[in-house]
Formats: C-alpha cells, sequence, structure tokens
C-alpha cells in the first residue's frame, strides 16, 4: 500500500468480516468499506484518534451476514453512503456505476462490477492498483457463495477473471471475510492458487464446486438483507450509538470513555473523583486533585462498595493507564456510570488546573 494512504484492516468476529478504512495522509480525508453495525464504537473512535474527516462508506453489496453502520456513520460524521446502482438498496447518497471513482482527498477508488455473489457485488481497486477490496467476490483461496440474493456462479466465473485476475500480479487482494486468520493475498496468488477459481479451472468445474457446497443460510439473513436494503435502518441501532449523556465523552479504540480534565475541573461536585494510585503517589509530588478519593486499583473492587452507583465516577491515575485499565474493571461489575480521567494527573498539571500537595 502506497505509504501516501493511512490503511487499516479492522475486523468484526461474530460475522468474520472485515472493514477496511483507507485515508489520505496529506487530507485527512478517508472512506470505510464494508462497516458493520456493531463495531460502529471502535470505527468511530479509529477515526477520531487518527484525525481523519470521513467522507464516505462504501459497500461492496448488500450483505446477508452483518447490518450495516452506514446510517449511524453518516450522522455521526456527515459521511455520504455510497453503493451499487446494481444493489437495488433505497437511501443512499451516491450510487455507483462500473468505472465510477470514489475520491478521498488526493487518493481515489475505482468501482469496477463484480457481480456473482450477489448482483449487486462490487469491488475498488485503489488508484495504482495496488490493493483491490473484493467483498465476497474474490476470498483468499475461495469466493463467496451464488446460491441466494440473484446469486450466479458463471456471472461470478467471469467477474473474477475479466476484472480481478486482469489487474497485476502484485496487486493485494483484501477479502470482506476470511474463517481462517488469513488477512491478505495478491492476484497473482490467487490466479496460481485458488482451488476454486485459479487459471486451470474451466467454468463447467466452477459451477459444478458451487452448486455442490450445500451451505446453511447465513444466520442473520433475516436480518441483514431487509436492514441493508436500506442502508442500515434497523430498530436499535440508536442504542449502540448512543454515548453517555452525563459528560462530554470520547470513546477510545481501547473502548474506555474518557472525559477531558478541563471538564472535570469545573463539574468535580457533580462526581466522584476515584484515585486509583497507590498512597505514596497521591501524596507524592503531582499532587491529588480535591475530592478525590484514594482507592488503589488493587483494591477497587472489594471497595467499590463505599462508591455511590447513581453519580458518576471519574478514574484518576498518574498518566491515565492505570485509571483506563480501573475504568473497564469497575464498568464490567455492573451499571456503573464511569470514564478515566484523559492523562491523568500529568494532564491535569500541565493544564495547570488546581492540586492539592505536590511540588511547584
Amino acid at each position: 500500500m502506497n505509504v501516501t494512504v493511512i490503511f487499516r484492516q479492522l475486523f468484526d468476529p461474530q460475522s468474520s468480516t472485515y472493514t477496511y478504512l483507507l485515508g489520505d495522509s496529506g487530507t485527512g480525508e478517508a472512506v470505510l468499506i464494508d462497516p458493520v453495525l456493531e463495531q460502529f464504537r471502535r470505527d468511530a473512535a479509529v477515526i477520531d484518534e487518527l484525525g481523519l474527516k470521513l467522507v464516505a462508506t462504501l459497500e461492496t453489496h448488500v450483505h446477508a451476514d452483518h447490518v450495516t453502520s452506514a446510517r449511524l456513520l453518516r450522522a455521526r460524521f456527515g459521511s455520504t453512503i455510497v453503493l451499487s446502482k446494481a444493489s437495488g438498496a433505497e437511501g443512499a447518497d451516491r450510487y455507483l456505476e462500473h468505472g465510477d471513482v470514489v475520491t478521498f482527498g488526493n487518493r481515489s477508488v475505482a468501482m469496477r462490477s463484480t457481480p456473482g455473489h450477489t448482483s449487486g457485488c462490487v469491488s475498488f481497486v485503489m488508484d495504482d492498483e495496488s490493493a483491490v477490496f473484493t467483498g465476497d467476490a474474490l476470498l483468499i483461496r475461495g469466493c463467496g457463495r451464488t446460491d441466494f440474493q440473484q446469486g450466479s456462479a458463471s456471472a461470478l466465473y467471469n467477474s473474477v477473471r475479466e476484472q480481478l485476475f486482469s489487474l497485476p500480479d502484485a496487486c493485494l487482494v483484501y477479502p470482506g471475510h476470511d474463517y481462517k486468520g488469513l488477512t491478505v493475498s495478491s492476484v497473482g496468488e490467487e490466479r496460481e492458487n485458488n482451488p476454486r477459481l485459479g487459471a486451470r479451472v474451466q467454468v463447467e468445474d466452477f459451477i459444478g464446486y458451487m452448486d455442490n457446497l450445500g451451505l446453511a443460510h447465513p444466520k442473520q439473513i433475516d436480518r441483514a438483507v431487509p436492514a441493508n436494503m436500506l442502508c442500515g435502518e434497523i430498530q436499535g441501532a440508536d442504542e449502540i450509538a448512543a454515548i453517555p449523556e452525563w459528560a462530554p465523552l470520547n470513546l477510545t479504540v481501547a473502548g474506555v470513555w474518557e472525559v477531558d480534565p478541563a471538564w472535570v475541573a469545573e463539574n468535580s461536585s457533580n462526581v466522584q473523583l476515584v484515585d486509583v494510585r497507590e498512597a505514596d503517589e497521591f501524596d507524592g509530588p503531582l499532587g491529588r486533585i480535591e475530592g478525590a478519593v484514594p482507592i488503589p486499583i488493587g483494591n477497587l473492587l472489594k471497595s467499590s462498595e463505599q462508591l455511590d452507583s447513581t453519580k458518576p465516577i471519574v478514574m484518576v491515575c498518574r498518566s491515565g493507564a492505570r485509571s483506563a485499565q480501573a475504568t473497564l474493571m469497575l464498568g464490567k461489575q455492573g451499571d456503573w456510570q464511569v470514564a478515566n480521567l484523559a492523562g491523568g494527573m500529568f494532564r491535569w498539571r500541565a493544564e495547570r488546573l488546581p492540586v492539592l500537595g505536590g511540588e511547584p
């Protein structure tokens, strides 16, 4: 992948789906390919932490094994929903036809129509042909099934041969799924080694192979397909995107809610401050925040009964690392409203907020 492209391969373990984040390092504009509803918070956190501006979400097809988070991402970032015109889905902002280009900053991907898994399947090729995002058309040493959603084995065979195997051998193949822990292949590898679609396989062989897979339907098909035909409109989606309202919180990629020191300083009377440093640190050179209760992290769970479960808690430590872990620990123990003090006492002192004790 070209060094000017910010690239992240993200994974949803429930559906074995890969989501791909592509960003232009110069402008910060980015696109997200095949986002998953249940991973909305993770993806939003990655985008925020990398300082990117999401301009579009791209779908390789109408998925049957997960619901897209495209609508939630549009509401959160103002991104456009982009997918194939042949998909038949409603509610997108832009519908693509073969050869159309989606730009992000100074980079782009071109859409190639690759039907067969479904009638509306597409692949996205990087502008320098260094990589292709194949959805379910071409998997690593495999391919998507062809027995529902207007699938066609002969159409898939032709799609792969004409649109994907025509790319340079070194072009990296990033599939929509993998069930064996594989992450990337190449056009040359798949042309040589793919047991279903390799260079020596004839169309009759492929059709016979696909017609006898005998697979059960995807578990989420009755939920996913109707929702994805509306670009992710489904009951309960807003709950996944909900942010706790007791403070202006940010979610990190590590799954920790954080709050800025300045807000805590202005609202300290409305929260419980729990300092999880050891006693010598609590009374040490960094000082402490007025009103903070000292509970070393090793004693947190057995001492949690002294905390008010109805009042939000802000965890504090030296750098924000131990308190992040404390935030996760307490969050798993019940219905606590808890967040980490971003940057810990180091950041608190750097922002010249008031402390008790400590050294100048």
